[in-house]
């Protein structure tokens, strides 16, 4: 496969994942797909203090964290396959 294809395939997945409602998803669901999002098009996560740090955002930072391990690619293959499964579901 090439980058091309990977970066494509990617794109169509945000794009069905967009077409979703968060209150179709569970919550373990969507900070999973944040997270995936994340790394994909940021990679690793970077200092994230801040002083208007609520609780939302330290589920997200925290979910984000747990997949930093994986590399860009990685990232985008699983983000793909999660949208996947949640489209075929439906």
């Amino acid at each position: 496969m090439t980058e091309k294809d990977l970066d494509t395939r990617f794109q169509e997945a945000v794009d069905i994942a967009s077409n979703m409602t968060q209150a179709s998803l569970p919550q373990d669901v969507q900070l999973r797909l944040y997270a995936y999002y994340k790394q994909a098009t940021s990679g690793m996560i970077e200092n994230t203090y801040s002083p208007n740090f609520d609780l939302r955002n330290a589920f997200k930072t925290n979910a984000w964290m747990q997949i930093s391990h994986l590399s860009i690619d990685e990232a985008k293959l699983l983000y793909i396959e999660a949208i996947q499964s949640l489209a075929n579901q439906k």
